[in-house]
């Protein structure tokens, strides 16, 4: 009888570790983000019952990131595994031999706007980016919340705390953004790569991008001189390079256009030694947004 009963009890226990994965690594849920903004958010919702893997380095720019053996066996053996598809093929390929219940697709729920150009040519891609509207972050957290509650019961509470306190420092960036642009001269955002679609979308304003949602693809001469067309005629002031990407282009046709060049990061990695974060890098473009607009 009391064989049977340890035996019982050990099924039992490798049950309740199955259906709890926290409980195999020190109480701690295992995550992997696909790249920075997604790994903010965990952190800031999870603290330190989270353990986090970033898989897109510091400087390097996470869409052409190429996973190593060690990160795919990291994907498939984490708690949970949150990206953002389309963004980071190498990552969708990945997830694709992962558990759906390990999954968190970090755009679920999210209204997503097309891919630039797609509207007029009927395509359906949606844009990625969507980090960059703060009210889109705050969903995000509150998607980790719900998870990491489910896998750690017993930290739901602090989960659900931390959240709200994330929940309000991104409200109150929202309000900084509305406040800060409502009377900006030009509504026009020439940007390097279309990037910032969603923020755009948030604060009224309309993007014009020199190259498409990839930053590395190269504008074509044609585009160059359409983008160059606009910027003269409607008297734009600045012309946004960005962190990761080369800024020549931006340069150049700053030079031929008269207009001024300032970074507008599109926070999709983090800089290596750089001690900013997703909410002081939002506030700084704002400062980029204002002063080049600019809005008095």
């Amino acid at each position: 009888m009391f064989r049977r009963l340890g035996i019982g009890l050990g099924t039992a226990l490798l049950l309740a570790a199955c259906a709890n994965p926290a409980a195999t690594t020190g109480g701690k849920v295992s995550l992997v983000a696909g790249f920075y903004p997604l790994a903010y958010a965990a952190e800031q919702v999870g603290g330190g019952q989270v353990a986090i893997t970033t898989l897109a380095s510091p400087g390097v720019e996470p869409h052409d990131l190429e996973l190593t053996p060690a990160q795919v066996v990291q994907i498939r053996e984490a708690d949970l595994v949150i990206y953002i598809p389309g963004l980071q093929p190498a990552v969708d390929e990945a997830i694709a031999d992962v558990d759906p219940s390990h999954v968190i697709d970090a755009t679920a729920g999210l209204t997503l706007l097309p891919t630039p150009g797609d509207a007029e040519s009927g395509a359906t891609a949606t844009d990625p980016h969507v980090w960059l509207d703060p009210l889109n972050m705050s969903a995000i957290g509150q998607t980790v919340e719900s998870r990491l509650a489910a896998l750690n019961v017993q930290g739901g509470e602090a989960f659900a705390a931390r959240q709200a306190i994330f929940a309000a420092k991104l409200g109150a960036l929202d309000s900084s953004w509305k406040a800060g642009t409502t009377t900006c001269a030009s509504h026009d955002l020439v940007v390097s790569h279309e990037a910032f679609g969603y923020l755009a979308n948030r604060y009224g304003f309309t993007q014009i991008g020199l190259s498409g949602i990839s930053p590395d693809a190269e504008p074509d001469p044609a585009t160059l001189a359409k983008v160059a067309e606009f910027v003269k005629a409607h008297s734009v002031r600045t012309i946004y390079s960005e962190a990761l990407v080369d800024p020549k282009v931006a340069t150049v046709l700053a030079q031929e256009t008269g207009a001024r060049t300032a970074v507008l990061d599109p926070i999709e990695g983090m800089p290596a030694g750089s001690n900013a974060t997703y909410l002081t890098l939002m506030e700084a473009n704002l400062a980029a947004v204002t002063e080049g607009q600019p809005c008095p």
